[in-house]
């Protein structure tokens, strides 16, 4: 059984530590109190024995079995069942883990079913052992605790999501080519973080309904009102975080288009400098081409040709060639080629 701790608790203390469930279930009915139970990834099998041991409901037990499950509170009698989705930020990768929490709570018993490295439950026992008269108020004291906990732990997460808001921000001006990528990476997790706390919202106000239904004591009334607190601030900050990254991409957007338009700027500028260049090289060609091509024809030395053998025949083909291209060039003058 993957225990990682199992205590039965006595006007807040710790009165025994079994090593069993069977020992477990004797120890409570010997001396009262309630147990607490702390699991860490467990078979089938091994849920199914918890579940006889203490009596949980089968619906209850087949959601814990199958994991993957939306935060939410039901209560089954006198027994409730919460789900949690804990995060984490690494540093390392710059990225944020999710795990998966379930919590029974019911008469004289507490049973944590952790699936991931967060939250630390431990730390919470240990808060909690630290403060007995908190703990001497029964199992939903470390229902609120556990919960008082995951919230606390959304908040390095919120940290660093906002950290690396922060570096998008400085990539998107830099031109770096990764960003886009990174914003949708980055908006995908922050969808995800909401999907983990926006749902303890309403788990808060169902626990909040049933205070004075089920006479829950009021130091834990004031525990979750302050851990409602906390997680309405956690939940506003994600939907900033969200707003920033769609007001981050149409920036981008906005950026690429920019660029785009500078470069077709730039080239269109380059194509009119190109065509300007084309326009005097093909002027100066055409002035060239009207004298050599009377040359050509006189170089031909035919017999009979037009002011062969006349005295004036030379001139007038020199005038012919200079009057060609002095009216080339004036065309070409007049229509800013040249």
């Amino acid at each position: 059984m993957p225990i990682i701790d199992n205590a039965v608790y006595r006007d807040g203390r710790r009165v025994a530590t079994p090593d069993s469930l069977e020992e477990t279930f004797e120890t409570r009915e010997r001396h009262g109190g309630f147990a607490w139970i702390g699991l860490y990834r467990p078979t089938d099998a091994e849920l199914d024995s918890v579940a006889t041991e203490f009596g949980l409901h089968h619906l209850a037990v087949e959601d814990a079995r199958k994991g993957h499950q939306r935060p939410k509170v039901e209560r089954y009698g006198q027994t409730l069942f919460a789900v949690l989705k804990p995060a984490r930020y690494l540093d390392d990768v710059e990225q944020v883990e999710f795990g998966e929490l379930h919590v029974f709570v019911g008469p004289g018993f507490a049973i944590t079913i952790r699936h991931a490295e967060s939250p630390d439950l431990a730390r919470v026992r240990s808060r909690l052992e630290g403060t007995p008269e908190l703990l001497a108020r029964g199992p939903e004291a470390v229902l609120y605790a556990v919960i008082d906990e995951v919230v606390d732990e959304y908040q390095p997460v919120v940290t660093g999501l906002e950290n690396d808001i922060d570096e998008i921000e400085q990539q998107l001006f830099d031109g770096d080519p990764a960003v886009t990528r990174r914003i949708y990476d980055l908006a995908a997790e922050v969808m995800d973080f909401q999907r983990a706390t926006k749902p303890i919202v309403g788990i808060l106000e169902a626990l909040e309904r049933g205070f004075e239904k089920y006479g829950v004591d009021l130091e834990l009334q004031r525990y979750l009102r302050d851990a409602d607190d906390h997680v309405l601030r956690i939940v506003d900050r994600g939907e900033s975080f969200r707003q920033l990254l769609q007001n981050a991409l149409a920036v981008h957007s906005t950026l690429v288009t920019q660029r785009q338009n500078e470069e077709m700027q730039r080239l269109t500028e380059t194509s009119l400098k190109q065509s300007e260049e084309v326009k005097k090289i093909s002027s100066w060609a055409a002035i060239i081409f009207a004298p050599t091509l009377i040359a050509s024809i006189y170089g031909m030395n035919f017999r009979y040709m037009p002011e062969l053998v006349s005295p004036f025949g030379y001139p007038l083909a020199l005038i012919g060639m200079a009057a060609f291209a002095a009216a080339l060039y004036m065309i070409f003058k007049r229509r800013n080629w040249m």
